[in-house]
């Protein structure tokens, strides 16, 4: 049980003054007030209240913010195929005399059906013409790093220059890595270089070109650059956005994602048999969620190749008949296809080679099957007016189970026809919000069939990535999930991502920032690091009393254009923690929130083990101000210190800094 007390600081005082009367001083004593006991916490180290869920941490992508094209996914080129508009060549421009058009008459295959047609009529040795694109807020130029650039040409009759290939500073002055290519003819041919940088300085506010001094006419086709990728897979990821998602260790990932999946309309979902194979015969599609053009080349298996890099495992969203414009499929023969097409994918994932989907990704270049343990029938489908979720959900549950019985299945809402092995809940809230929540899981009725799966959550303070009263609220929010990690058995923070340029950002309050050139974790960043790489195996009893709290007087709110009653004022604990233990290394990890702007003296008590060693480690994270941030300026201006914990044993005091989240290993023996 926890016990709180108001209290807003602790002072103990004895004041003598002295009262002037005459010639005379009379000394006058004022009662002390008495002293305040800090809080008290107590740790039962041989009371297992649960088992850690091995995959409590995890990862939760959608393509927003820019977080695969222009983000994750590595190319650097915008709207290389051409599709983004369909009656203008966006993100390009003519470079010389030359002008640019698109084409529709000269299709590269049946995905890829349009092309830039470059006019290059006055093109000459002194006055080169052709096309330029500035990718996504600038092409990034790293000193001496090797770019692999690729594109597929045709020429009018009679062409017979070379193409000289650029990566060029946006004022033209500097020319970082060039080449020409020839022999281009009337028919399609792709060409592929790598383009050299030397010693220079990095920067973003570049371009990329191709140019000729040769009069004709040229169509372009899938153009593309990419720079070194994580684990230097070909179509790969970025390496810094990589690293800093493996300095986390998740256990899955999400994909591919919650609007993302489902789309506007029932066209623009994400339809996984066209984001496998050849990138140049990935047709792409309006991402219309978020309002921009994907081209798919972040598909499928990309997504488990991700998976297979950071050696963690999918949790494979499904389509399920439902798009965000109120379109869905009626249950029944109608969503039969969609139902084939999830089973269909799922053979892809996990099929041997002899299986038609299994035998189409070793095509594809992976041999062996991936592992796969939950498939999530939809998303956020609590937003169908038309309730055809239970019947949608039904059909997709009983095909899945008939085929896959071992797969756990995920119901994005309650339904009541069949019993899903994971609900999945969403919760976007303020940091008074996550305070008052933070113990909702402890009151899951233990022998529920249907377990959590918390697959996007958030404290929404800070923009574009949260600050640190946002870390604040994700801490206490996850404290009360891994407590419950028997219950909650997975879970994803989202946004996971944000382009931070200018234009770029749809969703504030994101994990990771970005541009061209750097990257940065924010506060929250790294309290999910200091929370998904600092716990044990099981979970331990904690109880507490004398825990503060504060006053705090929630906002009316409008519903349906409607003012609301002003909520009734509530008292919020300033202080909420978790301990798990691992089994294995003898190694207690409690982790503590203050979320006070005053440092914090607790007492902990720990029984149940012979003894505490006195010295130990402490992981901690605090700020000044819970307005504090990282930044692309200032990527770790908030980050955890790691320092020897000392003075520890089986009940020690210890004083915990304002605004702050800390993790104390204590080995027991």
């Amino acid at each position: 049980m926890i016990h709180t007390t108001k209290r807003v600081s602790i002072r103990s005082s004895l004041i003598l003054a002295s009262l002037c009367i005459g010639a005379s001083l009379i000394p006058l004593r004022v009662k002390a007030e008495p002293e305040v006991a800090p809080p008290v916490l107590r740790i039962n180290a041989e009371k297992v209240t649960a088992k850690v869920s091995p995959t409590l941490y995890g990862l939760m992508t959608e393509e927003i913010n820019y977080s695969y094209e222009g983000g994750l996914y590595g190319e650097l080129i915008r709207n290389r195929a051409f599709k983004a508009k369909a009656d203008e060549a966006t993100f390009w421009s003519a470079v010389g005399g030359g002008k640019i058009t698109l084409a529709t008459n000269s299709p590269l295959n049946e995905a890829l059906q349009v092309s830039l047609k470059l006019d290059a009529s006055n093109a000459s040795k002194d006055a080169p013409a052709g096309v330029a694109n500035s990718g996504y807020w600038g092409i990034p130029v790293r000193p001496q790093t090797a770019y692999r650039a690729s594109f597929y040409a045709k020429a009018s009759e009679g062409f017979n220059g070379p193409l000289t290939v650029a990566i060029v500073s946006t004022n033209g002055t500097t020319i970082f890595a060039s080449e020409e290519v020839t022999k281009l003819t009337g028919a399609w041919r792709k060409f592929d270089i790598t383009l050299k940088t030397k010693k220079v300085a990095a920067s973003k506010d570049n371009i990329f070109t191709i140019t000729t001094t040769a009069p004709g006419q040229i169509w372009f086709q899938q153009v593309s650059l990419f720079p070194p990728t994580f684990h230097n897979r070909a179509n790969g990821n970025r390496p810094d956005i990589m690293q800093l998602l493996a300095d986390m260790n998740p256990k899955f990932l999400r994909f591919p994602g919650g609007n993302y999946l489902e789309g506007n309309t029932i066209p623009t979902r994400f339809n996984w048999k066209n984001t496998i194979g050849d990138p140049a015969q990935r047709p792409g599609h309006q991402n219309d969620g978020w309002g921009y053009w994907s081209t798919d080349g972040l598909g499928l298996l990309e997504f488990l190749y991700w998976c297979e890099d950071l050696k963690m495992q999918p949790v494979l969203a499904v389509y399920a008949g439902y798009s965000m414009h109120q379109q869905h499929v009626t249950p029944g023969d109608d969503l039969k296809p969609y139902v084939q097409d999830a089973l269909d994918e799922i053979e892809y994932v996990t099929g041997d080679a002899i299986t038609t989907w299994g035998a189409h990704r070793a095509k594809d270049g992976h041999p062996s099957p991936f592992l796969l343990n939950y498939v999530e029938v939809g998303n956020e489908d609590w937003f169908d007016k038309s309730a055809s979720y239970d019947g949608r959900f039904t059909q997709f549950y009983d095909a899945i189970k008939a085929k896959y019985p071992n797969l756990q299945v995920i119901a994005t809402a309650k339904v009541k026809s069949r019993e899903p092995d994971l609900l999945d809940e969403h919760y976007y809230r303020s940091q008074e919000e996550m305070a008052k929540h933070a113990n909702d899981y402890d009151k899951y009725p233990r022998d529920a069939h249907t377990k959590i799966f918390c697959g996007e959550w958030a404290t929404r303070v800070g923009s574009p990535t949260p600050n640190m009263a946002g870390a604040l609220g994700d801490a206490a929010w996850m404290t009360g999930m891994e407590r419950n990690s028997d219950i909650v058995l997975i879970s994803c923070y989202a946004p996971l991502f944000v382009n931070v340029s200018p234009g770029a950002m749809q969703w504030k309050t994101d994990l990771i920032g970005y541009d061209a050139l750097t990257s940065y974790g924010s506060p929250a960043y790294y309290a999910q690091k200091m929370f998904s790489t600092h716990h044990g195996d099981e979970v331990v009893a904690t109880s507490a009393e004398g825990i503060p709290t504060y006053h705090w007087q929630p906002v009316a709110r409008r519903r349906n254009g409607v003012e609301q009653p002003t909520p009734p004022a509530e008292d919020l604990p300033t202080i909420f923690f978790d301990a798990t233990r691992d089994s294995r290394s003898k190694t207690i990890y409690l982790k503590l929130v203050n979320s006070a702007g005053a440092a914090q003296p607790v007492k902990i008590e720990i029984s149940g083990v012979a003894g505490i060693a006195e010295k130990g480690k402490s992981i901690s994270m605090k700020a000044e101000k819970p307005d504090e941030t990282n930044s692309i300026k200032e990527p770790a201006k908030i980050a955890p210190v790691t320092e020897n914990a000392l003075q520890l044993g089986a009940s020690f005091t210890r004083v915990f800094p304002p605004y702050s989240i800390t993790v104390l290993e204590l080995k027991y023996h």
